[in-house]
């Protein structure tokens, strides 16, 4: 087992699921948003949850959702967490804590250190902040593109909460990423990838030791 967390998210079938808990990921993630080539829907979460033992933490990924979405992807129980990657602010964040009753993370798209500066405002909303690299204006999809962004904005960081590192992760830079960062939690969607929305089950194991090698 690692001593940093990592999460492999984008998950949607039951090999690669398999795959990330025998690598020792602690959580794991599904996407559940339509325009992305990773989408599942709430049975399909449900089922694939169901797959990975209980230390085995389960994030559900959503984009500005609406009440109704959230009460669907929710209903079987099978999530333990939220990652809000959308424009969500603390306000709706806080909401959605406290209505659902799940831990709650919140993606923070960053390109300069004021991204980062600006993230306190969700301190004491959210249980995590998720700081992953800004995509281009205009972009289909909100993360999971594969960039990064410049990880010595995070050298040094101090905030009163968990935070973790994703954007453009892979085995090959896993180790420099937390070497820069000191990251305790890493994340990882496109990097372990054949192509997009198709998991490689070698990519994952792979990320995974050379994350628990850090």
């Amino acid at each position: 087992m690692s001593r940093l967390a990592i999460k492999i998210c984008g998950l949607s079938t039951p090999d690669t699921v398999g795959a990330a808990v025998r690598a020792g990921a602690s959580h794991i993630g599904f996407v559940h948003f339509a325009k992305s080539p990773r989408h599942v829907d709430a049975a399909q979460i449900a089922a694939l949850a169901a797959i990975a033992p209980g230390h085995v933490e389960k994030v559900g990924v959503v984009v500005d959702p609406t009440d109704d979405q959230l009460v669907d992807v929710t209903s079987g129980g099978a999530l333990t967490a939220l990652q809000l990657h959308g424009k969500e602010s603390p306000q709706r964040a806080a909401a959605i804590r406290q209505r659902f009753g799940l831990s709650v993370w919140k993606a923070i798209s960053v390109k300069t250190r004021a991204d980062i500066d600006a993230a306190t405002a969700y301190v004491g909303a959210v249980d995590l902040l998720l700081f992953d690299a800004k995509t281009p204006d205009g972009a289909a999809l909100p993360g999971g593109m594969g960039l990064r962004f410049d990880w010595t904005l995070l050298r040094g960081l101090s905030i009163p909460m968990p935070w973790g590192l994703s954007g453009g992760l892979s085995a090959d830079n896993a180790a420099e990423a937390v070497r820069i960062t000191d990251a305790p939690l890493i994340d990882v969607s496109s990097g372990v990838e054949s192509a997009p929305g198709i998991k490689s089950v070698d990519k994952i194991m792979a990320f995974c030791k050379a994350v628990s090698a850090c």
